[in-house]
C-alpha cells in the first residue's frame, strides 16, 4: 500500500546543559550499543515543538491542554452571553464537557475541603487529567452551552451525538499532530500522527556535577561565605534527533480545507511546515538560564517517503569515539549508513530528499539530497506533501 511518510533526522551538537532531568534532578541518560549515552525524552521535544507553534500558526489553529477546562470553556460562554455569571457559567461548561467526552468534571477534593476549610467559596471544577480540546471546538461546545442554557442537562441528553461530534472534529494542528486520549472516552480519542523519538547522544556521556555558590550582596565584610551553595549535575553531547510523520493520518484528523479562497489541501501544507520547523528549531528549556545553551541543528535529512518510517539511529549502535569532536564521524556514518539501509531494502529510489548542513564537517550529508537554508525547506517539504495528498482530478 503507497504511504506518504515524512523522516526528519536531526544531528544536533549540544554544549554543557541539562535540558530534560530525571527525578534526582540529573539529565537523563539511556544505554545504547552497551555504553551509557545521553538522553532527552520524546515528551520533551514533543512539548518543545509544541510550543514553538504559537509562532509559526495562528491561535485559531491550536489547542489548549488543561486541566481546568471548565474555567477555559466558561469564560467562551460569557463571552457570548455576557449576563451568564461566573459559576453559572462553570457548572455549563462542567456538563458540556461531560457529555462531549464521557469525562467527569467536579471540583477535585482537595481544593473543595481547603475551601471549606477557610470559608471561601466552592472553586471552578476540572478534570481528572489534561484535557486537549481546540480552540474551535471549545468555541463550538461554547456556543452549545448557551443554546442548552435553560436546561442544561436535558438539553445536552437530547443532544449528546452533536456535542460529541463537536468534540471530535475540526482538530487543532496540535492535537493531529500528537494525538488525545480520552480515559474516559475512548470515542473521541485522536491517533497521533507524529512520532518522536527519544534523543540520544552518539558517543559515550558521563554526567558532570557544577558546585557552585551564591554571595549576599548585603553581607557585612566580618561575615564571609557564600550565601547559598549548591550543585547541579550536566553534560555534552551530539545528538541523533528523529520525528516520523503520517501525512495520510494527519490529513484524515485534520480534515480537508474550509475556506473558499485557499486549497483543501492547505491546512495539511501549513501543518507539516510547522512541524517541521517547529522540530527543526525548538529546544527543550530544562535549566535554560543557566547553561544558556541555544544551539541550533548542525544538519537536517528530511525524507519524504511511500513506504514505513525509517530511523538511522543504527549507525550510532557502535559509539563514535573522541577523535577532533564528534559531528563530522556522526554526519560520515549517517550518509553511509542512509545510502546502506536504503539499498539493502530495496527504497533507495522511493524517497524525495532535502538537506540542510551547515560547516565542512557535515559536507557527506550533502551527497544525499537536494541542500537548501531552512526557510526554503520548510516551503519544499509542505508543498510536497500537499502534492501528494491532492485528490485526483
Amino acid at each position: 500500500m503507497t504511504r506518504s511518510i515524512l523522516d526528519l533526522h536531526v544531528l544536533q551538537t549540544v554544549p554543557p546543559s541539562n535540558i530534560n532531568r530525571d527525578d534526582t534532578g540529573a539529565p537523563k541518560t539511556a544505554v545504547y550499543g552497551g555504553v551509557r549515552r545521553a538522553r532527552v525524552s520524546s515528551q520533551a521535544w514533543k512539548r518543545a515543538t509544541r510550543m514553538a507553534f504559537g509562532d509559526l500558526l495562528d491561535a485559531g489553529e491550536l489547542g489548549v491542554r488543561t486541566k481546568r477546562v471548565a474555567e477555559l470553556l466558561a469564560e467562551r460562554i460569557h463571552r457570548i452571553d455576557e449576563s451568564i455569571e461566573e459559576r453559572e457559567a462553570w457548572t455549563l461548561a462542567a456538563e458540556t464537557v461531560q457529555t462531549a467526552t464521557g469525562s467527569k468534571i467536579t471540583v477535585p477534593k482537595r481544593k473543595a475541603d481547603a475551601a471549606k476549610r477557610d470559608g471561601a467559596e466552592e472553586p471552578a471544577p476540572e478534570s481528572a487529567y489534561l484535557m486537549f480540546l481546540s480552540t474551535r471546538q471549545l468555541d463550538a461546545l461554547a456556543e452549545l452551552a448557551v443554546e442548552g442554557r435553560a436546561d442544561i442537562k436535558t438539553f445536552l441528553k437530547d443532544n449528546k451525538k452533536r456535542a460529541k461530534e463537536l468534540a471530535d472534529t475540526r482538530h487543532s494542528v496540535d492535537i493531529a499532530l500528537f494525538g488525545r486520549m480520552v480515559a474516559d472516552g475512548a470515542d473521541v480519542n485522536v491517533d497521533a500522527a507524529a512520532q518522536v523519538a527519544h534523543a540520544i547522544s552518539v558517543h559515550p556521556v558521563e554526567n558532570e556535577s557544577d558546585y557552585y555558590t551564591a554571595v549576599d550582596d548585603r553581607n557585612p565584610d566580618e561575615e564571609t561565605g557564600a550565601g547559598m551553595i549548591g550543585t547541579v549535575e550536566f553534560n555534552s553531547a551530539t545528538l541523533y534527533r528523529y520525528a516520523a510523520l503520517d501525512i495520510d493520518l494527519l490529513r484524515r484528523n485534520l480534515g480537508e480545507g474550509l475556506r473558499e479562497d485557499e486549497p483543501i489541501t492547505e491546512p495539511l501544507r501549513r501543518a507539516v511546515e510547522a512541524f517541521v520547523r517547529g522540530f527543526v528549531e525548538s529546544m527543550p528549556s530544562g535549566k535554560q538560564n543557566t547553561f544558556g545553551n541555544n544551539t541550533l541543528p548542525d544538519a537536517v535529512i528530511v525524507k519524504l517517503r511511500s513506504t514505513r518510517p525509517i530511523s538511522f539511529v543504527g549507525a550510532f549502535e557502535e559509539p563514535v569515539e573522541l577523535g577532533h569532536g564528534h559531528l563530522r564521524e556522526a554526519s560520515e556514518r549517517l550518509a553511509e549508513y542512509a545510502e546502506d539501509v536504503e539499498a539493502a531494502y530495496g527504497v533507495a529510489d522511493d524517497a524525495q530528499t532535502w538537506v540542510l548542513r551547515v560547516g565542512p564537517n557535515t559536507a557527506k550529508l550533502g551527497e544525499l539530497g537536494t541542500a537548501l537554508a531552512l526557510p526554503e525547506l520548510v516551503s519544499a517539504v509542505g508543498q510536497a506533501a500537499a502534492d501528494r495528498s491532492a485528490p485526483t482530478p
